[in-house]
């Protein structure tokens, strides 16, 4: 028996090493198998960080191209305004400004800008400098100044010929103007110029529905290679909302009375503009609400408009600015004072527009801040009021008061030149089919 134990005790002796081998194996591969899960399990996690890092900054990165560096502007000169307050309006220096203006003035002929005028050009939104500025000093004929590499400018004319073109167009809204615009081929600056001429009395988020239509007839401008160079002007246009027609002409008597007509001769433009930003959406009405901080039901006394930071915010109508300062919860904000009856206020602001003080003059549609989120605000918009003898009233009912009307010799003048265009649109109709 001894014997036995003795040589089960030589044979664990010869053999442990190899058992004792054999067990560290089997650690070292479940120890491996495990290191390894743990690390596939954290590199997963590390990667689902990464993923998720990286599709917030492609997120950021998508909504900052709304305002890329380089930004192509197109502004139509309004009444009253020059060069220097154009240029100022888009926070350019002075000193380019200036270097701007006395180049031209050795080329242009005229200084008096007209309404209606397309000037173009290029802003680089980093340090709001001119790339590249096109002034137009006659139809065919451009000054185009260029920045060099020094910073300073080269300039040179540019004439071309162009051959004017008739276009017209129709299309039923599915989802939204622009879109059905699209969908017909129409440049993004006529779609643009068709929204601007509505802007005064169609509500683009409420007024329109689906299988409402429109149509247009517009001047396109064609070079000898037959490719368009500009769009003009619009014509005619006609916004057909739940099957009431909404015409507007285009009326140019000698410069007088220029611009966009109803069919009884009331200008387009109106002394207040229904929505002082463009791309914006109404956040919160006018009314009753629990107040997103204070948190309890309190009356909402204007309209808020949510838009990207930086938007530019429009004087709604011309008056003379009575307050630009801050305003407590309502932060950076400015008060418009437009004439005895009607004042508008533009709160929560990131900044002022350039020039923009108490005492100041201004035309409708001139750059008087940017959207902000300053004050009392959960995110960046526009808190937009306008005040009657007063009172504070919803500025999404308000009957705006309609701007010029014609009358007397010019209204007959009118009613010759909206018969011309009504055969006009026909003709074109006609020449389509």
């Amino acid at each position: 028996m001894k014997t036995t134990y003795r040589k089960i005790g030589l044979s664990v002796a010869k053999y442990g090493e190899y058992i004792f081998l054999f067990l560290l194996i089997l650690i070292s591969i479940f120890s491996t198998t495990l290191y390894n899960n743990s690390k596939k399990k954290i590199v997963s996690e590390y990667q689902s960080l990464f993923e998720n890092i990286y599709f917030k900054r492609s997120v950021n990165k998508l909504f900052s191209s709304a305002q890329p560096r380089f930004l192509g502007i197109r502004h139509i000169v309004k009444s009253g305004e020059s060069l220097n307050s154009i240029l100022s309006s888009y926070q350019i220096s002075d000193g380019e400004i200036k270097i701007v203006v006395e180049k031209l003035r050795k080329k242009v002929k005229s200084k008096v800008l007209f309404v209606d005028m397309k000037i173009d050009f290029i802003l680089d939104t980093e340090n709001n400098s001119i790339i590249e500025l096109i002034y137009p000093e006659s139809r065919i004929k451009k000054i185009v100044l260029k920045k060099t590499k020094d910073n300073s400018f080269e300039i040179k004319e540019t004439i071309t010929k162009l051959t004017k073109k008739l276009i017209y167009k129709e299309g039923i809204i599915k989802s939204s103007l622009y879109k059905a615009a699209k969908n017909l081929n129409i440049e993004d600056s006529i779609i643009v110029e068709l929204a601007n001429l509505y802007g005064f009395q169609i509500d683009f988020q409420r007024d329109i529905y689906k299988e409402d239509s429109f149509e247009i007839l517009y001047e396109k401008f064609i070079n000898d290679e037959e490719k368009i160079t500009e769009s003009g002007n619009i014509i005619f246009a006609n916004l057909i909302l739940r099957g009431q027609k909404n015409a507007l002409y285009y009326f140019d008597d000698e410069g007088k009375s220029r611009g966009h007509y109803d069919i009884n001769g009331a200008s387009v433009k109106k002394a207040l503009m229904k929505t002082p930003i463009n791309g914006a959406r109404l956040s919160s009405a006018f009314g009753m609400r629990k107040h997103p901080i204070l948190g309890y039901n309190k009356m909402h006394k204007g309209t808020d408009f949510a838009a990207p930071h930086g938007t530019p915010v429009m004087a709604s109508g011309d008056g003379i600015i009575i307050k630009a300062r801050w305003c407590g919860g309502g932060g950076n904000c400015v008060k418009i004072k437009h004439n005895s009856t009607y004042q508008t206020v533009y709160a929560h602001l990131s900044k002022f527009g350039r020039g923009i003080k108490k005492g100041v003059r201004v035309k409708q549609g001139r750059i008087i801040g940017y959207v902000g989120s300053t004050g009392m605000s959960t995110g960046p918009h526009l808190h937009y009021e306008v005040i009657k003898n007063g009172k504070k009233i919803n500025s999404q009912k308000l009957k705006l008061p309609s701007g010029k009307i014609l009358k007397g010799k010019e209204r007959k003048r009118f009613e010759v030149q909206r018969i011309k265009v009504d055969v006009l649109k026909s003709e074109t109709i006609s020449s389509i089919n």
